[in-house]
């Protein structure tokens, strides 16, 4: 049976989901939720996640929400297909481990709001950005971006010499800022910014912003 993803192609969210199947190799269904006219906050959708956000799938008849937890379950449900995206060994997990906590706790708070100004007020409201809020996040994401330039001076990849969940976390934000002013916030560092142009390269990546058509920018 194939799992069914209840999300949109204009969701950051919902895309980390979708570039995980694709990087493991797995057949899904995405059943459209309009955000625009609030369809994720109405009953037929509140009764799969009552927090009324995206994504949610059903696997079966297993159904869970929250991003990240869909991504990790899909790794351990299908571990011997596709790409590994948690390594088995403890410690080199444990260092991925520690990049997925720091994508959820700093930089998707750095990026938050940079996404809603410079990509989702003008997809959903055709509404303008407020250029001095992307100032302020700006450089507060630029001294974000410092700490993984050393990290990825290092290291190929955040959670070591191979991609794993922790690059994956990061795809979408990236992939929608790549095609605003707050690219060159990325561009400023050579070591992130060749680390943007791996991941955004990978097949998993081109065949779901290719299905998203024109909706992310550049």
């Amino acid at each position: 049976m194939v799992m069914k993803v209840y999300g949109s192609m204009i969701s950051t969210a919902t895309l980390r989901v979708l570039v995980c199947l694709a990087e493991k190799d797995i057949d899904f269904e995405l059943i459209h939720v309009d955000l625009a006219s609030g369809e994720h906050k109405k009953p037929h959708l509140l009764s799969i996640n009552p927090f009324g956000q995206i994504p949610a799938v059903e696997d079966g008849d297993f159904k869970l929400i929250e991003s990240r937890a869909i991504m990790q379950y899909i790794e351990r449900s299908y571990v011997k297909q596709g790409t590994d995206l948690i390594s088995k060994e403890p410690k080199k997990a444990a260092e991925q481990s520690v990049w997925m906590e720091v994508e959820s706790q700093k930089f998707e708070p750095a990026t938050t709001r940079l996404v809603w100004e410079l990509c989702m007020k003008r997809l959903l409201f055709g509404e303008k950005e407020n250029q001095d809020v992307v100032k302020v996040k700006e450089e507060a994401l630029g001294s974000l971006l410092d700490v993984y330039e050393g990290r990825l001076t290092e290291n190929k990849y955040l959670g070591g010499d191979s991609f794993s969940m922790a690059d994956l976390y990061h795809v979408p934000v990236i992939k929608f800022l790549m095609g605003t002013q707050t690219k060159k916030v990325f561009d400023a560092r050579p070591h992130v910014s060749a680390w943007v142009t791996d991941i955004l390269s990978r097949p998993s990546c081109l065949k779901v912003f290719c299905r998203s058509g024109n909706q992310l920018g550049a």
